[in-house]
């Protein structure tokens, strides 16, 4: 008998049926063992020896693969293809080993790229024995976090009271989402104008050019930085005699199709068009590549999504090529395969790039076995990896410059139009911010050098600068990978952990560090610069693939970190609650007292308007407080409490430029909403529901009036050619198609979703693909307040009002049911007592009928089982059975 251990029981149940009945196959449920969480797993001053410890969850599975072991010929191990995978089958057999199982017992490590028949059977004719180098760069690792993490913490909780921890990357990474807030705060906006004229050309033909030059001088952004200027340069060319058309350029672009993916492209394209986290995408994307039935026979959809390289298989190719010339014909086809090459320098991460394992299995061929995210994510694998040996796409760019007959006023136009879509036929990458100024797909009329053109309305419009933007999910592991910090497998536990922490928040899918992860970060690039240098963090990965490569001793390169870094902790020691608060007030000032526009001083204390307010440190924390303290006791917090709320204060944001009336956030006994104008004449004035995505502390006053103009028009639906249009209700934010509704998801914005978006949740609201409850429509108001909504729900249609639910009767149509069939249908299943709110409320108390005494001994009764009860620990609940997440960087 052979034993094999995976990490998964997925990937277990599907290997053992390619390999047959000489074999089992366990799962080791992801790591089995861990250094402890306490002073002292890594001792330095012993020459970096590591006490490694099975925790109980783990030990379960442990005894499992040693009961298998036992008795058996040979023992391979087949964890996943990367360092993480290499360490978890070094940890299986030190284990083993030594609980002396493994007498007599052949141990060999197999490796495969992809789970399918001919890839697993390939690897077990081609076992090897543990990377040692890998397993060297995982010790490396996993004892630089550790050290990192349990020295540089308690420095944090005694100097910075409050804090939650810090690690090797994870700080990077917080310092960076930091940096990019304290940009946006110190950002100023400045005012430009450009001019649009409109032109025909000979032929009738319209386009617009944008004025490029004024008097003989070429303008730059801000040359037109008032309405006075750009209405001075609207006149001279008002007053210009004639245009004529000086140049027509063409210049024929090649855009050649992007590599396939990497961890890093996947996470970031997943964010952008499927709207996934980055541990999102790689919990679906595990699912696809341990194995999917399909029809019967489990198989793996895509190869090993841990990577960063670019290149994939040459059968992959050839058959992305058929494929290729079949689907789309031979001018889609390039003469040569394109061959890719990545430029990371991490040998153990360099296998192939995610890619389907069976090119010809096209996504529609598996949907019907997959959920609806996966059979998405799938879709970009395989689109992705197609394109990638698909032709270049031609494009014709255009460049036309216009001026007027003395040659002092010149304006320029710029098109570009797809000659041969190519790649572009199938997929298109996305960006995360778009051009302030992109020309693709603006066509120009033909024109030819010389000819008169007609001037139509010339446009002074007003622009100003915008703020740099802040990082999403996307962009930050983008930045990550081009900084060189951490690696692809490890983006998602940082962007994870950070949350956790409680250091950053996402807010419509963007990161916002909170006043605690500002705080730590000041701490640290104050006292611990060197180690969130983004350089440093680097250079330390590299050192860290140098050892996966054989080039430098694991121990030797702690040595040198260990060295440096205690000297800088120990540097701390002396380190006062005065010197830190003064480097964060420093550090964070502008942050804590912005300017307030009046001229007066934001540090001024409003409490005694003598002394100045400052960063304080408590015992839970950092505050705001006087410098008169005691004799003036004024605190508050660094920002919003911490739930983000506002309390019952009213925050004015302006006036509504059309009606003058005074907009303003205000709170109710249901939650926070907006208000346009004040109560006048017993009439209430116009209101309408905060999302609860958006924080009452956030609001602007555009993003107030946005919300007040609701319902507002998305498109129109391709199929109906009926208009959709996105509100907000009682019950939500919602989409609204003919008679059906769709709620929109936590992540989706009503002021800003698309058409594509909104005909998808209307599509999967219609197939009942969405999970729980999905409002329907509401069918109007109840006579006793309130309004009735009709919901589909896991046993059907149903309506519902104040907390009574009542189902459909038996053959009623859904689109068609009405508020007169729905009241008198609530009325009776009110009256029976059922469809309630599933919290009942308390029984008044009654008097009984025969007398008091024997209601109060079971009164007394009943007091003392809860007493008992109470005095009883609960059991612990037996958690299930998971896969041990790997440990963060």
């Amino acid at each position: 008998m052979n034993v094999v251990v995976v990490e998964s029981p997925a990937k277990a149940k599907t290997i053992n049926k390619y390999l047959g009945r000489d074999y089992k196959v366990v799962a080791s449920y992801g790591h089995v063992r861990d250094l402890p969480a306490k002073d002292g797993s890594v001792r330095p001053d012993s020459d970096f020896d590591m006490s490694w410890e099975v925790d109980g969850k783990a030990e379960k599975h442990m005894k499992a693969i040693a009961e298998a072991v036992r008795g058996a010929d040979k023992l391979f191990l087949a964890t996943d293809p990367d360092r993480e995978g290499e360490a978890i089958s070094w940890h299986v057999r030190e284990v083993l080993k030594a609980r002396r199982a493994l007498k007599d017992v052949d141990v060999k490590r197999v490796v495969f790229n992809e789970v399918t028949r001919n890839a697993v059977l390939d690897a077990f004719r081609h076992p090897r024995e543990i990377d040692r180098e890998l397993v060297d760069a995982y010790l490396a690792r996993r004892a630089l976090d550790y050290l990192v993490g349990f020295t540089l913490s308690p420095v944090l909780w005694r100097k910075l009271p409050g804090s939650r921890s810090a690690g090797r990357v994870q700080s990077v990474a917080l310092r960076l989402i930091c940096e990019r807030e304290a940009e946006i705060e110190a950002f100023r906006a400045r005012e430009y104008w450009t001019i649009e004229v409109e032109f025909q050309t000979e032929a009738g033909d319209r386009f617009t050019a944008r004025l490029s030059h004024l008097d003989g001088k070429k303008l730059d952004r801000f040359d037109l930085d008032s309405e006075a200027k750009a209405r001075a340069a609207a006149d001279k060319i008002l007053a210009a005699t004639g245009f004529n058309v000086a140049s027509v350029e063409h210049r024929e672009v090649r855009r050649n199709p992007f590599p396939p993916f990497t961890t890093s492209t996947l996470q970031q394209e997943a964010s952008r068009k499927l709207g996934f986290s980055a541990s999102r995408t790689m919990q679906i994307a595990q699912r696809l590549y341990e194995g999917i039935d399909l029809d019967g026979d489990t198989v793996g959809l895509i190869t090993y999504m841990r990577t960063d390289g670019v290149a994939i298989a040459a059968e992959a190719i050839a058959g992305a090529r058929q494929l290729i010339g079949n689907e789309f014909g031979g001018r889609y086809l390039p003469p040569e395969p394109r061959l890719y090459r990545s430029p990371a320098k991490n040998a153990q991460e360099a296998h192939e790039a995610i890619r389907p394992t069976d090119m010809a299995r096209r996504p529609a061929d598996v949907a019907r076995h997959l959920d609806n995210d996966m059979r998405r994510l799938y879709e970009l694998v395989w689109k992705r990896t197609i394109a990638s040996q698909m032709a270049s796409a031609l494009l014709d760019q255009v460049s036309i410059d216009i001026t007027d007959p003395s040659g002092q006023t010149r304006l320029h136009a710029t098109g570009s139009v797809i000659v041969f879509d190519g790649f572009l036929k199938l997929y298109q990458e996305d960006r995360d911010d778009t051009a302030e100024e992109d020309s693709e797909g603006r066509r120009l009329p033909n024109m030819r050098d010389g000819e008169r053109l007609a001037r139509g309305a010339v446009n002074p419009n007003q622009h100003f600068t915008q703020p740099p933007p802040r990082y999403s999910e996307a962009s930050l592991v983008k930045k990550l990978e081009e900084l060189g910090i951490g690696r692809p497998s490890t983006y998602a536990s940082i962007l994870q952990v950070l949350q956790d922490r409680d250091y950053v928040r996402l807010d419509k899918r963007r990161f916002i560090p909170e006043d605690r992860g500002r705080l730590v970060t000041a701490f640290l690039t104050s006292f611990f610069e060197r180690y969130v240098e983004y350089n440093f963090t680097a250079d330390l990965e590299n050192q860290l693939d140098e050892v996966s490569g054989g080039r430098v001793d694991w121990k030797a390169l702690l040595r040198d970190f260990w060295r440096d870094f205690s000297t800088a902790v120990d540097g701390t020691k002396e380190l006062t609650i005065t010197a830190v608060l003064e480097a964060l007030d420093t550090e964070l000032g502008r942050h804590f007292f912005p300017e307030n526009g009046a001229g007066t001083d934001p540090r001024l204390c409003p409490a005694c308007s003598a002394g100045r307010l400052s960063l304080k440190l408590g015992r839970f924390g950092a505050f705001i407080g006087c410098s008169n303290y005691p004799e003036c006791r004024f605190t508050r917090a660094l920002g919003i409490d911490p739930d983000g709320e506002t309390g019952g204060a009213e925050i004015a944001l302006g006036n509504d430029p059309a009606t003058r009336l005074p907009v303003s956030v205000k709170k109710g006994p249901y939650g926070h909403y907006i208000q346009l104008g004040d109560s006048e004449n017993g009439e209430k004035p116009k209101r309408v529901t905060l999302p609860r995505s958006i924080k009452p502390e956030s609001v602007d006053l555009e993003t107030a009036l946005g919300l007040l103009s609701l319902p507002r028009q998305v498109g129109t639906h391709p199929e109906t050619g009926e208009p959709i249009t996105a509100g907000i209700g009682r019950f939500g934010p919602y989409l609204k198609h003919g008679p059906a509704f769709a709620s929109l998801g936590a992540d989706d914005d009503v002021l800003t979703i698309g058409l594509n978006r909104a005909v998808s949740l209307l599509a999967e609201a219609k197939n009942g693909q969405r999970r729980g409850p999905q409002l329907l429509r509401e069918i109007g108001p109840h006579p006793e307040g309130g309004v009735v909504g009709l919901y589909r729900g896991r046993y059907g249609p149903y309506v519902s009002h104040d907390g009574v639910f009542a189902s459909l009767p038996k053959g009623a149509d859904p689109d068609s049911f009405a508020l007169d069939a729905a009241i008198p249908l609530l009325a009776a299943q009110k009256i029976k007592g059922k469809g309630k709110s599933r919290r009942p409320a308390r029984r008044a108390a009654t008097a009984p009928a025969n007398g008091a005494a024997k209601p109060a001994r079971r009164a007394a009764a009943t007091r003392t089982a809860t007493a008992r009860r109470k005095a009883k620990p609960a059991a612990k609940k037996k958690p299930a059975d998971r896969p041990t997440r790997r440990p963060p960087a």
